[in-house]
């Protein structure tokens, strides 16, 4: 690489909180950094969840390169031990981390990055490759686009706004995109008991999906139709199995978690929520003005919930198209990195711990270009973000050459007493709510393991699926 090359700054894409730690650890290692935030405020994803409770606690959310930048500034650190909302990651956290004078001046929001590619040439082009800058293109709030030059690019833009189809094979259903542009299906973990309130209180509800946002969404409901009379409850699924449905309970290694299961479960045989197993969605249609008939196919044959409000539930995935000039090696079946996907599959992957991984594990073709956070495990649910702050401190210290520092990664975990994707052994973020924790689930162990854990209590957080 040249000097001129390495007097650029390293791009980070996100401002969430897997995104500052890695801004963090390149402050602290003296190198340039530029933070490139979709939205207008730092975290903009996770004030999008701002009334979940985490699973994990404060322990697990703070990064510590992030802490050390943070503790001379008079910063007060929450208890540990406490379970904050996304709201309170964002306030007692988030934002006083923006506000490091080191960090501030690398920020740069309502910066949406559509593109990344190298300098003067496109992905088929070798010679010189790995000593060319990288070129981001960023749109501003008025659709503006300007390149910026690099030296280095850590993706973590996360997944958030990207969510799996409700349909089935990965694919949206006949009618499903026309239903969303109707408001007929809402946006994931919607604010039933607050500022969403009015979409759905009277109203015949529909959740799909098997993970912790769908169980948050569906916990809240139950609030609700307490409260507002004619508040229907409906909860589709495709497995066929609910009992697995419910996680640890008293075994769960996280007791808010281990709470939520069994929360849910009451609610389910008590007949305050109708749950359907083995529903895979085939197609929506409008059924009058405001309400939808959502078909599904079942074991009994093809079934139409006729219903007023759908709130999804079905994870999320990368948006790989910014990233198309880039040489990716990805994983065919989850979308991560190539040395990553076998380690995370949900198909496989039930029991155990995910190791620690850093650079090495998260390498492409394309030198100093990472992802990272979230969006680094793909399609896959199982996602921590103790497990984002240890890629990006040993991502750091590769690109600081610092090859030693890289390859020593090691990572704590809590345990807990299954050891599946769904309730019970499912992560800190809540993209992981997709046909992934379903699958999962059907591999699950029944003795006590140690496995990787979530982040909200109610998306799927220290599961929550978003790192923007």
């Amino acid at each position: 690489m040249t000097e001129t090359r390495l007097e650029l700054p390293v791009a980070v894409i996100g401002s969430g909180p897997v995104g500052l730690a890695a801004a963090a650890n390149l402050v602290e290692r003296g190198i340039p950094v530029v933070i490139f935030e979709a939205g207008d405020q730092v975290g903009s994803a996770v004030r999008q969840w701002g009334h979940i409770r985490l699973f994990s606690s404060w322990e697990h959310n703070i990064d510590p390169a992030s802490r050390r930048l943070l503790e001379p500034s008079g910063w007060v650190e929450p208890r540990l031990t406490s379970l904050p909302y996304g709201a309170e990651l964002v306030e007692r956290y988030l934002e006083p981390l923006a506000e490091i004078p080191s960090i501030k001046e690398s920020l740069r929001t309502s910066s949406r990055v559509v593109a990344v590619s190298r300098a003067g040439m496109d992905k088929t082009h070798s010679r010189g490759r790995d000593e060319t800058p990288f070129l981001v293109r960023v749109a501003g709030a008025d659709g503006t686009e300007v390149d910026h030059l690099v030296r280095a690019v850590i993706d973590a833009s996360g997944t958030w706004a990207q969510a799996n189809p409700l349909g089935q094979s990965g694919l949206l259903a006949p009618g499903e995109a026309e239903a969303i542009a109707a408001g007929l299906i809402c946006a994931p973990l919607a604010d039933v008991t607050g500022v969403d309130r009015e979409n759905f209180a009277g109203k015949h509800v529909l959740v799909i999906g098997a993970g912790h946002s769908a169980a948050n969404t569906l916990l809240a409901l139950g609030q609700l139709a307490k409260n507002e009379p004619g508040t229907r409850i409906s909860w589709a699924v495709r497995g066929a199995d609910a009992s697995r449905l419910y996680g640890g309970g008293d075994l769960d290694g996280l007791p808010a978690r281990g709470q939520l299961g069994s929360r849910l479960r009451g609610l389910v045989e008590s007949g305050h929520i109708e749950l359907h197993t083995s529903f895979t969605t085939t197609s929506f249609a409008a059924d009058g003005a405001d309400s939808l008939a959502v078909t599904g196919s079942t074991p009994a044959g093809e079934v139409t919930l006729r219903v007023d409000r759908l709130i999804p539930a079905t994870g999320f995935r990368p948006d790989l198209d910014i990233l198309r000039e880039i040489r990716l090696e990805l994983d065919p079946a989850v979308e991560a990195p190539r040395e990553l996907g076998p380690l995370i599959d949900p198909e496989f992957h039930s029991c155990g711990t995910v190791p620690a991984h850093g650079a090495k594990v998260l390498s492409h073709p394309e030198k100093d270009f990472y992802i990272a956070g979230m969006k680094s495990y793909g399609r896959a649910p199982t996602f921590l973000l103790a497990t984002g702050y240890e890629q990006v401190r040993s991502i750091v210290a590769a690109l600081a050459g610092d090859q030693e520092a890289a390859d020593q990664v090691q990572l704590e975990l809590p345990e807990t007493g299954v050891c599946s994707t769904d309730l019970g052994g499912s992560c800190d973020t809540p993209a992981a709510d997709s046909a992934a924790d379903e699958a999962a689930a059907e591999s699950c162990c029944a003795a006590p393991v140690p496995v990787l854990i979530g982040f909200p209590t109610g998306l799927a957080h220290g599961r929550s699926a978003a790192d923007s």
